[in-house]
């Protein structure tokens, strides 16, 4: 990855050749502390390294002290509009908090926030979406692309990061989303040449659970191909747990963190003598959050069985009259249909220990 500054997260280090940490973010009501700290537990156990939460008001300003003393990642604090809340969230406990300078009002407002963070010793993600621009930016970029947006989301961004430069603030990390995959391409190259500060990368508005990954996986896994990226968060209308998986699987399959279960599934034909789109299906949600690297083959005929097995640690895959268990491409049972996901899952018990 590219060689950017480290900055401490509540103990995690991001950036300066630290691992791509996977982030995700609560959909909770943020004051209401039981439920948030219940889905931060559901996170944690997916792999989650980092959460952020939304805080709106001041009771969700209160509640991060208790989420902070009952989770093991750090927290980060969303804020919008009203720079007390940012305040509020470093004095109970935020290990960073990410904030739009250009919609947290005039330079004391943000000023104020930059010697909170001081006090605090809090990192702050300067975060510039596309649909949420300052009208006046200033800032005159040395390079520039083709992409007008990226070209104003990037002046945006190193406009806020010289008044926080200023103040001789640089426990930063930084965003440029945009919904559109090639405007934020452009704009994490365009930053990337001024400045080394962490980056944390995502597709804003991605979409619902399929085509938001798909948009995602095309975004991301060309900026991670690039070596640009510290922290990654895979936005989806879904649940939270699926953006920790699917950021996993990015990583995983570009050879960047060996993370969780890589499936690999026959696309089925006329030869399956199983249902191997449910069989899939059933495997992948077996799998899902298992933390070890581990290659899982599922297929639907004898044709493809044994052969694409032995690529993997561990297949399944049907036959005529029975189903077919391999470990390390050698067949170790044959089960009766009915009772293959049963049998297979046992053994794959077996395997993790």
């Amino acid at each position: 990855m590219n060689n950017t500054k480290a900055v401490n997260i509540g103990g995690l280090k991001t950036g300066g050749g630290a691992p791509v940490r996977v982030q995700s973010m609560t959909n909770t009501k943020t004051a209401d502390a039981k439920a948030t700290i219940e889905q931060i537990k559901k996170l944690e156990k997916a792999g989650c390294e980092l959460v952020r939460c939304s805080v709106p008001d001041h009771e969700s300003a209160l509640a991060l002290k208790q989420i902070k003393k009952k989770i093991n990642i750090p927290l980060i604090a969303d804020i919008h509009f009203d720079y007390k809340l940012a305040i509020e969230a470093m004095e109970n406990g935020a290990d960073k908090i990410r904030i739009n300078p250009g919609n947290i009002g005039n330079e004391d407002k943000v000023t104020a926030v930059i010697n909170a963070a001081k006090k605090h010793n809090t990192a702050i993600r300067i975060g510039v979406n596309s649909g949420s621009l300052q009208k006046d930016i200033k800032y005159k970029l040395k390079n520039k692309s083709s992409c007008d947006a990226a070209n104003n989301m990037t002046a945006s961004l190193m406009e806020h990061i010289e008044n926080f430069e200023k103040h001789n603030f640089e426990n930063i990390v930084v965003s440029l989303k945009a919904s559109d995959v090639m405007t934020t391409i452009e704009a994490y190259k365009l930053f990337s040449r001024e400045r080394d500060y962490p980056l944390h990368i995502g597709i804003t508005e991605a979409g619902t659970e399929i085509s938001g990954m798909i948009k995602s996986a095309e975004g991301l896994g060309i900026l991670l191909y690039e070596g640009l990226g510290d922290t990654m968060r895979v936005s989806l209308t879904a649940e939270p747990e699926l953006e920790v998986y699917a950021a996993y699987r990015m990583l995983s399959n570009l050879g960047i963190r060996k993370y969780g279960v890589e499936i690999i599934s026959c696309p089925t034909c006329a030869r399956t003598e199983i249902n191997v789109i449910k069989l899939a299906k059933d495997v992948e949600k077996l799998t899902m959050y298992i933390p070890k690297p581990l290659k899982v083959a599922v297929m639907g005929c004898s044709v493809n069985g044994p052969g694409e097995a032995a690529h993997a640690d561990i297949g399944v895959s049907g036959g005529k009259k029975v189903g077919i268990i391999t470990v390390k491409g050698k067949i170790i049972k044959r089960v009766p249909k009915k009772d293959l996901l049963k049998e297979f899952n046992k053994e794959l018990m077996k395997f993790i220990k």
